[in-house]
């Protein structure tokens, strides 16, 4: 039934809700233009892929970065290199990164092709001295800088508490999405901390909460064309954009319970969704959701293939990325690796 036909037959009283689950169905059922290819992204012999959140395209968009927790969900331990550097047809070129970093959950290229990862967690069962961290890498793996103090969780002016994403606005401005949801008992943050392209602390803005402006959970970052930064409010079912300076300007719920957010030159939004189900965002189903940066409306849906969502904690891809020619890819917590989506 046509979107407008489903509205105008609802009874008066329950307009809002009638029209909430409609624009839910709309985009659960949007088109879907791309077909899936599995066993994308070819490991060394021997090695399989751990859970992975992390994919970002080169700026040329002709290679992918992606980081996964060494053939588990977590690298302490283990003489793998997490970071790794890929051809759009899955060949690996390099990698690097082996001994430093804990839980690769967010991943950034910036301008100069440098690449930024997120190490979130530094809590148990991962042992002290480890996380809250942002590490700045050149192309080849030379450690550059490193955001906050490893292994010492915090909410000041030079410390994180597991921080989930990183992004460097046109100007060199650092934006940290800070941080995980956490454990029973242990402290967490709720903010974005923007700091100058030396590293230094500039402002921060966010709490916990539920209104604009408020987080729970700020587990990604994306920017568009007008330099306006896209937060995927995942535990609030909600993208919320603002400006530079951290000024609200609107919330979108249409994308779905939002884990990963991607938007390319064309100002096209990518938004993954891995944890909607009846008990967290109820209507929505698990994929991922492309439409306008510009305007909020879907256009398409790569649907999560998980048979039992209501059942399962989290399912296809948490992190989104584009290459040059289109083809999307998915960074799969569960199932583990990465999925690469390309036109019909």
């Amino acid at each position: 039934m046509p979107l407008i036909a489903r509205v105008l037959g609802c009874a008066a009283v329950w307009m809002v809700a009638c029209l909430l689950t409609t624009v839910a169905q709309a985009e659960n059922y949007a088109p879907n233009p791309f077909r899936t290819i599995s066993g994308w992204g070819k490991l060394p012999e021997g090695r399989t892929w751990g859970s992975t959140s992390a994919i970002y395209p080169t700026r040329d968009g002709r290679h992918i970065w992606v980081a996964e927790r060494c053939g588990a969900n977590v690298c302490v331990g283990s003489n793998l290199d997490p970071v790794l550097l890929f051809d759009l047809e899955g060949n690996l070129i390099r990698s690097f990164g082996a001994g430093l970093i804990a839980w690769p959950h967010g991943i950034y290229v910036d301008a100069d092709d440098n690449v930024w990862v997120a190490d979130a967690n530094g809590y148990a069962p991962i042992p002290e001295g480890w996380g809250h961290v942002i590490y700045k890498f050149s192309p080849e793996g030379e450690l550059l800088m490193t955001l906050g103090e490893k292994g010492i969780g915090g909410d000041g002016r030079t410390t994180f508490r597991k921080p989930c994403d990183v992004l460097v606005a046109p100007d060199g401005s650092i934006f940290v999405a800070d941080g995980h949801g956490s454990g029973e008992g242990e402290p967490v943050n709720n903010r974005i901390v923007k700091l100058d392209a030396d590293g230094n602390y500039l402002l921060e803005f966010g709490m916990t909460g539920t209104d604009d402006g408020e987080f729970n959970e700020p587990h990604g970052l994306a920017m568009d064309s007008q330099g306006r930064l896209f937060v995927a409010d995942r535990a609030n079912s909600r993208v919320q954009i603002f400006d530079q300076a951290g000024n609200h300007l609107d919330t979108w719920y249409q994308f779905g319970r939002p884990s990963g957010v991607f938007i390319d030159n064309n100002d096209v939004l990518y938004v993954a969704d891995s944890e909607s189900n009846a008990g967290r965002n109820p209507g929505y189903r698990r994929g991922i959701r492309i439409g306008s940066a510009r305007d909020g409306f879907v256009t398409a849906f790569i649907p999560d293939p998980e048979p039992d969502q209501d059942n399962s904690g989290t399912s296809g891809a948490e992190g989104v990325a584009v290459d040059a020619q289109g083809s999307v890819y998915g960074a799969e917590v569960g199932p583990k690796g990465v999925k690469k989506y390309v036109s019909n």
